[in-house]
């Protein structure tokens, strides 16, 4: 199979699809791989490392969509990605359609066979090639959190660990799974007084048990949540339902709840946001102000650590881009929860939580 690799245009995203490694597994199983010029760089991934390992560079994206039967991406086609596509296609890259209709009409309008890394389950129903990205975005949230609390970006001037005779930062973290728990992680480590909040109680016992007092698990109701806001320093959104819009956890009148200057990180936003009042925002502009309430809320948190995430994302993709080169869209049917990745195919949305969102 021809498979390309397009560089990423999303603002501020440096990652790409396949490492030099993974090019080199498919090109050795007598796949042909498109690399356009410059596509790793951002990553650390120079051109020579991809001639190397088998792909054949092209200067720009125009051949890779023309001939490529999959095209393997990170983040959600741009505008002008999607004009480019055709119904022999097949698309696999993040996708987070429920939370962009004219995405979603977009690629039903090119025919497209379209793919979602987060929707691919596996036998155990875990979503797989979503995880190693919510690793990095759980860990990286805290470590925004810890910058936007800083008094020059807008903050309340408070120490994320706080030092000897002072109080530590109270963070509260809405959501207990992979993002949650990574956050979770990295509070603790940084020092700061860390709740969770969710709504599965074997989750919270999970998360009870193996931190061991270190952080308190608590159940999540409307309530509570509006009970801990209000002792926070900063909060973070980490709740997801896989494939669908993310649930509105916090309406813009419980901000008036919260302290002055303190600090929202919405790591939801990829599908459409988990705080009423957040909108999506970039590595090169990552903050706004609503209410006195700082939010942050970039769309790809982990594109600021590019190689890292590379190479996490294909440890996961890997096994998925082998499948596909070698049966095409048949390659569906090969392994357990694979189907469920597929989003969009004959110009149909095919995920039944994407076409809630637009019901």
């Amino acid at each position: 199979m021809l498979i390309g690799v397009p560089k990423e245009i999303k603002n501020n995203e440096y990652r790409v699809g396949l490492t030099p490694d993974a090019v080199y597994e498919l090109h050795s199983a007598g796949h042909q791989i498109l690399i356009e010029k410059g596509a790793g760089l951002g990553a650390g991934l120079e051109d020579a490392h991809y001639e190397n390992a088998g792909a054949q560079l092209v200067r720009g994206p125009e051949e890779i969509f023309a001939q490529a039967e999959l095209i393997v991406k990170v983040k959600e086609p741009q505008p002008e990605e999607c004009k480019r596509f055709n119904k022999q296609q097949i698309l696999f890259t993040f996708l987070h359609l429920a939370a962009s209709k004219s995405l979603t009409e977009a690629l039903m309008a090119s025919g497209v066979s379209a793919i979602a890394y987060e929707t691919v389950k596996d036998a155990q129903g875990t979503l797989p090639l979503l995880a190693p990205m919510s690793e990095v975005a759980g860990r990286m949230s805290v470590q925004a959190a810890a910058r936007c609390l800083e008094k020059p970006v807008g903050g309340r001037g408070v120490l994320m660990g706080g030092i000897p005779g002072v109080a530590p930062a109270y963070v509260v973290i809405i959501g207990g799974g992979v993002v949650g728990l990574n956050a979770a992680r990295m509070a603790v480590g940084m020092g700061a007084n860390v709740s969770i909040m969710d709504r599965s109680l074997s989750r919270l016992r999970y998360l009870d048990d193996i931190f061991q007092g270190r952080v308190r698990t608590l159940y999540s109701t409307q309530a509570s949540i509006k009970e801990q806001i209000q002792r926070a320093d900063a909060v973070i959104g980490a709740v997801l339902i896989p494939g669908a819009a993310a649930p509105k956890l916090l309406s813009r009148e419980d901000l008036g709840l919260m302290k002055k200057n303190a600090v929202l990180v919405d790591v939801a936003i990829d599908q459409g946001g988990c705080f009423a009042t957040s909108k999506a925002t970039t590595h090169e502009s990552p903050t706004f102000v609503v209410d006195d309430i700082l939010h942050y809320c970039v769309a790809n948190i982990p594109g600021a650590v590019a190689r890292s995430s590379t190479f996490a994302l294909n440890n996961a993709t890997l096994p998925y881009v082998k499948l596909l080169a070698d049966k095409g869209i048949e390659a569906l049917n090969k392994l357990p929860g694979f189907a469920e990745g597929l989003n969009i195919q004959n110009g149909q949305i095919t995920c039944a939580a994407v076409a809630e969102a637009f019901a």
